[in-house]
């Protein structure tokens, strides 16, 4: 834990008093999105201090040239990055002609500011005494509508405490913005057109390269006590930037206003040559509802969502805080709506990871969106990879491999991919698995059947031709090895038989064939055309077989473990409680040689085979496994603590899992890993809600049966969340010594609670431990 200034509060982030160290780290804390944009919450108002400034736009980026000290064959041509977008929050303020900013002030008081997640708003508001000793009172409110999803909404307030003063607010548009990630110092945007016109005002820009084109816009409205004025504004423009002057005289006591609707239509939904009059259109219809209608129906849309996506905690304001900023910036990263879109590990926070889709979205937010929103929502998750096939097969193509062999990228926009890190591109393959396993996993927890007839059958084709084609046998072993590869544990390159990644090949090959025998029973035709298309032979389905059947994993009789990869034990095996604390962590520290060349894991590794096939081995082997590898596992990745949390519960061991629910629910609100400044971690958000309702609860999906094993945590009074179970809301709820469940919509449903069948329906049914 590396910082502690966040109030515990159960709905809203907030922080009171201003640090300008602060100041990064709360604009990846307060950010915003709606699912199509986002942005960091950046001051509206000038400041000269440390700051990132960010806004995201969906689906829009641009392939930025790879940069690499030495160039291997193979390598992508570039890394595809989320763009920072033209700023449209900005609003100058001026006071008497002196500009108001935070860091030159003469003083700061009353600083605070509130992201309220149950309502979707952020406020800030302070005193301040300017350069040239005059004193305000500041409040500003800014929110991204989720019913007008292409639009953003300020209320900025300014009120002169001790004296008259003229107030200026300086709404703008800026355009000549650049990414802090850029690895050339490239200009990413070309800009086309800015105009105005009365209180309005466009820029138009494209893209380089991917011709993205983007109309970012803005309104504004002056107010005095409440009453609009009509003020014209002077107009400041350039060939990158506009800006409105708008000044009033305000008396000492009166309150001055701007109202300021802003934000981005693209081509990806309009017309490239009509971007200003759909601009237009979206500005008629939200300066017509107004600023306050607006913020209604943005509370009722939040509304709507936490009452199915929320989890309510009682007893522990901390674990309440964690699990819901959690979901609320899930939900503020996507929506569903949309299958071309997906979800970056920093989302809208920020510009690392290139804000591009990695196995993060299949392992860790498919159960989270497939059990708290609905079916189609999840299977759009599907569909996305299902449209980056082709890209795929073009990926391993590049590397050597044939015949449809497909390999998913490890970091992509477009299924192409744009990864520039050798033992990433080249070597964590195990990402072809996870594509793989939320098939199944889609699979076994909705019952729809239809994706892998109508798209899966073709993707797993295609992944399990590419592990048939990068085993090879070794006749030292009398089995099928797998060398130079990188599992999910990062802190390892290039090694040889890595359990997990060859477990899940074998898996995927097995998983294929599986499908394929059910497709030629009950599903001819498909079978038929998909046969036809793939070109799938006899002698690649016998060889999977063989594969499958003698596959190498490297096992310890001394510890009764399948090791990580062969030659572990080589190792000097020290346990992470004998490191020095003040020197974590290690990758902050440590050089490169040194970390590969210790014991210390990343992340579940071997435990990720154990989580994800945890029907395959037995308590006691997962004990074994999770007390030899736990002790050695530093937790520096955001994806870490929730498998292992779940884990903890599984074993029994609510204490350890606590601590380690607490870890990542709060890795970004206690800043675990010191690196907060550059965004959240968002795909591991799904993780803290699979530590509760997977972990704490117990909750499977065997046999097309829900099962349970719900557990309470000591620090907790009770705990309740619902599923969308195949058309069948459920409720659950945990307290001490008992478990309540009802079905508030659908049909009655039968589950398992400790091994005990439990028929549910529209009345609460008690089950008692």
């Amino acid at each position: 834990m590396n910082q502690v200034y966040i109030t515990p509060n159960e709905w809203s982030i907030i922080e009171e008093g201003f640090d300008p160290k602060r100041v990064t780290s709360s604009e990846s804390l307060f950010s915003l999105g709606n699912g199509v944009m986002g942005q960091r919450a950046n001051f509206e108002e000038n400041y000269s201090g440390e700051t990132f400034q960010g806004s995201y736009i969906g689906g829009v980026y641009y392939p930025d040239k790879t940069r690499v000290g030495w160039w291997k064959n193979g390598y992508p041509e570039y890394f595809a990055k989320v763009l920072n977008a033209p700023n449209w929050i900005g609003i100058r303020v001026l006071v008497n002609n002196c500009e108001l900013d935070l860091n030159t002030c003469q003083e700061i008081s009353n600083f605070k500011r509130e992201l309220n997640m149950k309502e979707g708003w952020h406020k800030r508001s302070f005193q301040a005494v300017l350069e040239n000793g005059v004193e305000v009172k500041v409040e500003v409110t800014r929110f991204l509508s989720l019913t007008h999803d292409e639009v953003g909404a300020i209320d900025y307030k300014v009120t002169p405490i001790h004296q008259s003063a003229e107030i200026t607010f300086v709404p703008y548009l800026d355009a000549g913005i650049k990414n802090q990630d850029s690895n050339w110092d490239d200009q990413f945007w070309e800009i086309t057109n800015v105009e105005n016109n009365a209180h309005q005002a466009f820029i138009e820009s494209h893209t380089l390269k991917t011709f993205y084109h983007v109309g970012t816009f803005m309104q504004s409205k002056l107010f005095l006590n409440n009453e609009m004025q009509k003020n014209e504004p002077q107009v400041e423009k350039s060939k990158s930037h506009v800006a409105f002057h708008y000044s009033v005289a305000v008396e000492a006591g009166q309150t001055t206003s701007i109202q300021k609707f802003a934000g981005y239509v693209t081509s990806l939904n309009h017309d490239k040559t009509q971007l200003i009059e759909a601009s237009k259109n979206v500005l008629k219809k939200v300066t017509n509802l107004g600023f306050d209608k607006l913020l209604q129906q943005q509370i009722e849309a939040w509304g709507n969502i936490w009452q199915m996506s929320d989890i309510v905690i009682e007893g522990d304001v901390k674990a309440q805080q964690g699990i819901r900023f959690n979901i609320f910036q899930l939900n503020q990263t996507y929506s569903g709506t949309d299958e071309r879109l997906n979800i970056g590990p920093k989302g809208f926070t920020g510009e690392k990871y290139g804000g591009s889709t990695y196995w993060d979205t299949e392992a860790y937010c498919l159960p989270f969106y497939m059990a708290t929103k609905n079916q189609e929502v999840a299977k759009n998750l599907l569909v996305y990879r299902y449209n980056h096939l082709e890209k795929a097969i073009e990926n391993a193509e590049k590397l050597g491999f044939k015949n449809g062999a497909a390999l998913y990228p490890m970091v992509t926009m477009n299924g192409e991919e744009s990864h520039n890190e050798w033992e990433i591109t080249f070597e964590e393959i195990h990402r072809n698995g996870a594509i793989a396993y939320a098939i199944f996993n889609y699979h076994r927890f909705t019952g729809d059947y239809s994706y892998i007839p109508e798209m899966g059958m073709e993707v797993l084709i295609g992944i399990a031709r590419f592990w048939q084609q990068r085993v090879n046998y070794s006749e030292d072993k009398k089995k099928y090895v797998m060398l130079g590869v990188t599992g999910p544990n990062e802190y390892e390159n290039n090694v040889n038989n890595n359990w997990y990644t060859n477990y899940i090949a074998k898996w995927c090959m097995e998983y294929m064939l599986e499908n394929l025998a059910i497709l030629a029973k009950d599903y001819a035709s498909d079978h038929e055309r998909i046969l036809e298309k793939t070109n799938l032979q006899q002698e690649e389905i016998e060889a999977m077989k063989e594969i499958s059947a003698n596959m190498y994993f490297p096992y310890s009789e001394k510890y009764k473990v399948y090791l990580q990869q062969d030659g572990f034990l080589d190792k000097e095996i020290v346990t992470v409680d004998q490191l020095n604390q003040e020197k974590r962590p290690i990758n902050q520290f440590w050089s490169w040689d040194r970390i590969l060349r210790s014991p210390y894991i990343k992340q579940a590794d071997t435990l990720q085979g154990f989580y994800f096939f945890e029907d395959d081995f037995t308590d006691e082997e997962l004990k074994r496994h999770f007390d030899f590898y736990e002790p050695l596992t530093v937790h520096e990745s955001s994806l870490s603590p929730c498998v292992h949390s779940i884990q903890a519960a599984k074993l029994d061991r609510m204490q350890q899992a606590y601590e380690f629910y607490l870890r990542t629910s709060r890795l970004d609100l206690d800043d675990y890993n010191r690196e907060v400044a550059e965004g959240c971690h968002i795909t591991s958000m799904a993780g803290t809600w699979m530590s509760i309702v997977e972990g704490f609860a117990g909750m499977r999906v065997k046999n097309n049966q829900l099962h349970f094993e719900p557990k309470l945590p000591e620090e907790w009074d009770s705990y309740s969340f619902k599923i969308n179970f195949r058309n069948r809301i459920l409720k659950v709820e945990i307290k001490q010594n008992q478990t309540d469940f009802i079905i508030e919509s659908g049909e009655p449903l039968e589950i398992m609670v400790h091994g005990k069948a439990l028929k549910v329906n529209q009345e609460i049914i008690t089950q008692n431990e």
